[in-house]
Order: structure tokens, then sequence, then C-alpha cells
């Protein structure tokens, strides 16, 4: 990573050269930013119409050799040149069609962040958004061109972007307590999250450099993303390091127990051969890869299929649900204003990820999962909590199969945890606004379904993965607004948007669709009902 001003600068032009010969008008415009002085190196990037970018920046030591599997530690401190050309590493994964970002190159040196500003070397003490990426804790990177911040910046050049990469799957959360010699590995079921507390740090001592307030840091991601920034609310070691968060379609729900986390672990023992961590520990990178990918049974489940979401360890998280959204009450996070919300239709995403066949073949793949897994966990519940759950159904009287069922994922699943969290956040003081999309894909069957607010929340949206043909550019331009005003100012009103804080009693919510308005506690009848089931911890 690391040249002579002199080298990097001969390497940007050529690489410049070779993109423009591709004939990228995009990138033809591109041309050595300034570089930024950091703790850690002078980084150079590059800069495309007022809009420089630092790709690929490491913000800690790479988590290889004697630090795999170990908390993060901060980068060396250096005054040498780091070329910033480029994203760096995806983490380990499993290539998916829908997650560009698990088809870049990857590697357990993955820790890297990339920064997107108008003002390199400025004092203008610009709003921060640092931004975590999702993929259910296994797949993903901020190397997805969806999350590419340069549309972004170019129309809010008054906010500076960030993005980062984080562990995840069997190098970010992984129990290894039942291996011999675990004990010397205790941070590995939560390595992702410390990652994230790392970089934070790292934006906390660097940005200003890039014209950044380091006092006016929002934290967003969705899904895991969403996930994870709920819970850096939670934890000791992310006090002080950010003053808002925007959590989209994930909350303090989307983590395991401790016994959840014992399959992956039992697993990738039996798949590797290793008896202890010391034989771990001697995998090569490239075996490890090869362990991730491995099939597991004959359906063509592979060992990263298994992986985990974020531990109840009792360390960095309380070990069970009700303490994790107990300590939102108590005033865990208080201090941070949040903004969470969820999307109407988040389980219709699931229909694509099917991916046996055509739409249709998907579909009925789809309703098959639904029929199955509804009546399995249906089945594990108490007699007086099955009667709770057809109460729930019964609602839903004007939808056939299987959106009933899907309505009842989405409700237990993503809604109702993001609003128990909102309103113990609420209780203890802390500053809470609360949206609900349900501006809906063009694609047929989805919906306003899970991950379809991306494109509109980076601007780019000439990927339409999710919103399908011809995305609302003026829906765009409000919810970028209204997210910008969040990072600025601790209120995400717009014009003609007044935004009400949320509330355990009023619980006034932002519908945002077609038209933007305020509704008091929407479906509050379902979410009564999903709130005594809550303890099943489905997701």
């Amino acid at each position: 990573m690391k040249r002579k001003s002199l080298i990097a600068a001969a390497i940007l032009i050529l690489c410049l050269g070779l993109l423009a010969g591709c004939g990228s008008q995009e990138k033809e415009k591109a041309e050595a930013a300034d570089g930024v002085k950091c703790q850690n190196g002078n980084m150079i990037g590059t800069v495309n119409e007022g809009v420089s970018s630092y790709k690929g920046i490491p913000y800690a030591k790479a988590p290889t050799g004697d630090l795999r599997w170990k908390a993060p530690q901060d980068p060396d401190d250096s005054d040498e040149d780091v070329d910033a050309f480029d994203y760096g590493y995806s983490a380990i994964q499993t290539e998916w069609f829908s997650e560009a970002a698990s088809k870049r190159e990857q590697s357990e040196d993955c820790l890297t962040l990339n920064v997107w500003t108008a003002s390199p070397n400025s004092d203008e003490k610009k709003p921060v958004m640092v931004f975590f990426h999702g993929g259910a804790y296994g797949w993903g990177g901020s190397g997805d061109p969806l999350y590419d911040g340069q549309s972004f910046v170019k129309a809010h050049d008054d906010v500076i972007l960030v993005t980062a990469n984080y562990r995840i799957g069997i190098m970010g959360f992984i129990d290894f307590s039942s291996v011999e010699g675990g004990s010397d590995y205790g941070d590995a079921p939560n390595l992702g999250l410390l990652d994230h507390v790392q970089a934070l740090k790292w934006v906390k001592e660097n940005i200003a450099q890039f014209g950044g307030d380091p006092e006016n840091v929002t934290i967003f991601g969705e899904s895991a993303g969403g996930g994870t920034t709920s819970l850096m609310l939670a934890m000791d070691e992310a006090k002080g390091l950010f003053k808002r968060c925007i959590s989209e379609s994930g909350s303090a729900a989307l983590t395991y127990s401790k016994e959840d986390c014992q399959e992956l672990t039992k697993t990738i023992l039996e798949v590797s051969g290793a008896k202890n961590m010391k034989e771990l520990a001697a995998l090569s990178e490239e075996e490890l890869k090869k362990i991730n990918a491995a099939e597991i049974d004959d359906e063509g489940t592979t060992v990263n299929d298994l992986t985990n979401m974020p531990q109840r360890d009792g360390k960095v998280l309380p070990e069970s649900l009700e303490e994790l959204y107990a300590a939102y009450e108590k005033g865990a996070g208080k201090d941070v204003d949040l903004m969470i919300g969820t999307n109407k239709n988040e389980w219709n995403y699931w229909i694509g990820e099917m991916a046996v066949g055509d739409e249709e073949e998907n579909y009925e793949a789809f309703q098959g999962w639904m029929a199955e897994r509804f009546a399995g966990d249906k089945e594990a519940m108490s007699k007086k909590d099955r009667k709770t759950v057809d109460e729930f159904i019964s609602l839903q009287s004007d939808k056939e199969e299987p959106w009933k069922t899907v309505e009842f994922y989405n409700d237990i699943a993503f809604r109702v945890p993001a609003c128990i969290e909102a309103a113990n956040h609420a209780k203890a003081g802390g500053k809470t606004y609360m949206y609900y999309w349900t501006y809906p894909s063009a694609i047929e069957r989805y919906g306003a379904c899970h991950a379809v607010e991306l494109s509109y929340v980076f601007n780019n949206l000439q990927d339409t993965s999710f919103t399908g043909e011809n995305p609302n550019k003026e829906l765009a331009a409000k919810v970028q607004e209204a997210w910008v005003n969040f990072a600025k100012t601790g209120d995400p009103s717009i014009e003609g948007a007044d935004w009400p804080q949320y509330n355990g009693d009023t619980r006034q919510t932002m519908i945002i669709g077609e038209e933007w308005k305020v509704e008091k506690d929407p479906l509050s009848k379902q979410r009564e009902l999903i709130e005594t089931l809550i303890k099943y911890d489905i997701k």
C-alpha cells in the first residue's frame, strides 16, 4: 500500500490513463486529489467533479498472523504516502449474485474505509456520516457500487461520507469458547462490532483533516448494518465516538445467543479437521476460504451460510435479548439521537434470494419456504401464544397467502423490534425518530422490500437492483435531505414534512411513500400482539 509520493503520482497517472482508455467518462474526469495527512500516513486520493475520494484507507493493523481472530489494533504511526485510489479487499465470504462486494478480491486484511469530501485539508468541520453495510453478517462490503459516495457528496457537499468494511462470517462472528485454546480468543464472537468501534476511533482522530467535525458523527447502516449501528448504542466501547445513529431495517433483535453460535463452531472444526485453536490459527488464508465455501449437505449449504449474528456474550453485549432491550430503557445510548425504521414489505426481498430459477420459480420456492418456516416457528410456541399468532393472521383478512404469513415475519423480525428499541430509547430520554417506508419497488411482488431505500439514500439511482426501473428522483432528493438534516441537526424534518419525535405513548411515525405523512402508532394491534411473542427471538 505504501509508496513514495513521486511513485504514487506516477502510478495514479498511469491508472487514470488506463481507465480513460477503457472509455469510462466518469473516470476520465478524475485527477489526483490533495494528500491528506493522517495518523497512519499521507492519504493520496482522486478528485472527480469537485468531490475528493480516498479509498481503501487502513483503519487498523491487518488482522492476520498473530492478530487473526483478535480485537482490532491501532495502525502504526506513519508519515509515508498511502495510495487511496481504490477500495480495499472485501472480507472473506462466498460469492453471491446479489452481493456485489462478494465478487471483489477478498482477504483477511480487509479493515479499510473510504472517505468522500468536497473540502480536504480544510477546517470547515462538516457533519460526518459513517455507513456500515449489510449482508446478514456474512456477506457484503464497502466496495459495492450501491454504496459509492460520489453522487451523494456531489449533491450534498456540506457533509462528509465514510463507508467501512468489517470482518464478517467465520472471521468476524465466531465463538471459540468450546475449543481447546479458545480462552485466548474471547473477542471472536463480536469482532465485527469491535471493528466498527476501531473504524470510528480512526474517524474521530483523523476526519478533521478531511474537513469533518469529529464531534458531529452520525453512524448509519442497513440490515446487518442497521443491527450493528443499533448495538453501538449499547456498547461501552463505542461511547463518545458518534453523536447520532440511523438504523435502517435492523435493530438489537439481530443478535444470537451463545447457544445459537455453536453450530458454526462445530462445523468449522469438522470441515477443517482442526482439533484446537493452534491448528485453526495455522491454516492459511486460502485454506480458510476453501473451508468457508465448503458444502456441508446435499442442498449445497456452505459453511458461510451458517454465519452467526453478533453474540449476546455478557461481555460486549448483555446475555439475553430482554436485557439488551432493557439496556436502552435504562439509558444506554440515551445521549445519542436515534432515527430508526423499517420497510413495509421487508420479507419480500427473499423472493429474489431464492435463486432457484425464473421469477415464478423463485416465487413458488418462497411460498414453500414461508409455509414450512411458519409451521415450525408456530409449533415451537406455547398453546396460548399460538392463539396470539392466529389472531394476528386473522387481522390480515385483506390478504391471501403467502402474504398473511409474510406480514407476520415483517413485524416480528423487523418492525416491532425497532418499535421496542425506539420506545425504550425515548423512555430513557433519548431523542428518537421513527419511519415506516411504504414506497414500493417497481419489481413485481417486491413491494417496499428490504433494501429498497438504499439507492435513494445514496443517490445511486442507476442501481435498480431493488427499486426496479425508473426510481422516483423527487423521493430520492427528499430522503437524502431528511437523512442529511438529521446528521446536521438531529432533526430529520424537511420542507412539507415536519417530523415529530417518537415515544411509547404517541408513537408518531413518518410514513415515507407517495406522500410523506405522520401516523400515530401505525398497525397498533399488530404491534401489541407481536410484542408478546418477541421472547421467541424469531428472525
